[in-house]
């Protein structure tokens, strides 16, 4: 894969502030966040497999460095939207990890109250607005954050995710020439794991890299390597902080890979097991792991630590999940309507107000 490319507007490069450098601790917090995600989707994948979570189940083995690496940049305060693949992203925002696994098990006790699954994590109280089942649908929705993030004054900004199929949804384009006509403080993030589905990139998408989509619309774009952490902070610090200081969009890309099927359900045929053997010697977690122990910021052992730490932190995610309790039947009518729209022909605990 070529080095990725700085932000570009208009041909120029993007002179923002330089990127913080971390601290000893916030590195070994960012290995401990993308070791979490890797943790609880096995333990997701071995819930599936018992059929303990019904319907759709999507992992994010793989692409761990895309969700931890550009929401570390971010203020607790902005907003971050995304397509099905959600896990990683509720959990680095800092959704608690019972209420994510709770979810997946339809059960009441879920960040959506066991109606969304896994396809639609959400939690407002984070800035965190879903989990989305409709491809590209959630960048439309993520220019409507960022219309009213400027809109209000607010300084804030928001990160929209979606797959590399995505880019080619015609609400998508519709979204971001209304971003670059605004100037809105949005980040559009293709995670590119290169099959849309089942279907290769090269064979469902026409031009390389997906970023030249952004010239269309005058938009600033970057690359980023999503097995690098590093990079990838780096390059999403570029595109926030053109955001937010001057309120322009960014199209970026995001090239990294997941090591299962599309979803529990696909078998993955359509790879060959070298191919993902050959990737998974780019595996953003062993990557990282290295370059803290040759950087000496942390011991081996430490690490190991850390791994027995959010392993047990994964298990207790699935006994809370598996113990607790399933939604009432009464719950179907609620979460319907806005409390003030709510219409009592659809709540049964209303009738009697009417």
């Amino acid at each position: 894969m070529p080095a990725a490319d700085p932000a570009v507007k208009n041909g120029k490069t993007n002179a923002s502030s330089r990127l913080p450098n971390l601290q000893p601790q916030e590195k070994i917090n960012l290995f401990r966040q993308m070791l979490l995600i890797r943790r609880f989707e096995e333990k997701a994948k071995q819930a599936f497999t018992q059929t303990k979570i019904k319907g759709f189940c999507h992992l994010y083995n793989g692409q761990e460095a895309v969700a931890v690496g550009t929401i570390s940049v971010l203020n607790e305060d902005d907003a971050v939207i995304t397509a099905y693949r959600d896990h990683g992203h509720a959990l680095v925002r800092g959704t608690d990890p019972n209420a994510c696994m709770a979810e997946l098990f339809g059960k009441i006790t879920g960040c959506s109250r066991g109606k969304g699954g896994s396809m639609h994590f959400f939690d407002a109280k984070r800035h965190f607005y879903g989990g989305h089942g409709i491809v590209g649908g959630q960048i439309p929705l993520g220019t409507g954050l960022a219309f009213a993030q400027k809109y209000l004054g607010t300084n804030r900004v928001t990160l929209a995710y979606m797959g590399d199929g995505a880019i080619n949804q015609g609400g998508v384009h519709e979204a971001m020439n209304l971003a670059a006509l605004w100037k809105l403080p949005v980040v559009y993030i293709i995670e590119n794991n290169e099959y849309s589905m089942g279907t290769s990139i090269a064979r469902s998408s026409a031009g390389d890299p997906l970023t030249k989509r952004a010239g269309a619309f005058d938009m600033a774009a970057i690359q980023a390597n999503g097995m690098d952490i590093d990079d990838v902070r780096a390059k999403t610090f570029e595109a926030v902080s053109l955001a937010r200081t001057e309120s322009q969009p960014t199209l970026m890309e995001i090239r990294t890979y997941r090591y299962f099927g599309h979803s529990m359900s696909d078998p993955g045929n359509y790879r060959s097991k070298d191919e993902i053997e050959q990737r998974r010697q780019s595996d953003p977690i062993e990557l990282y792991k290295t370059r803290l122990l040759e950087q000496k910021v942390v011991t081996e052992e430490a690490l190991n630590a850390i791994d027995e730490e959010v392993s047990a932190q994964a298990q207790a995610a699935y006994d809370f999940a598996d113990q607790s309790p399933e939604p009432e039947l009464e719950t179907i009518y609620e979460d319907i309507f806005a409390p003030e729209d709510q219409i009592p022909e659809f709540r049964p605990d209303l009738r009697e107000q009417k």
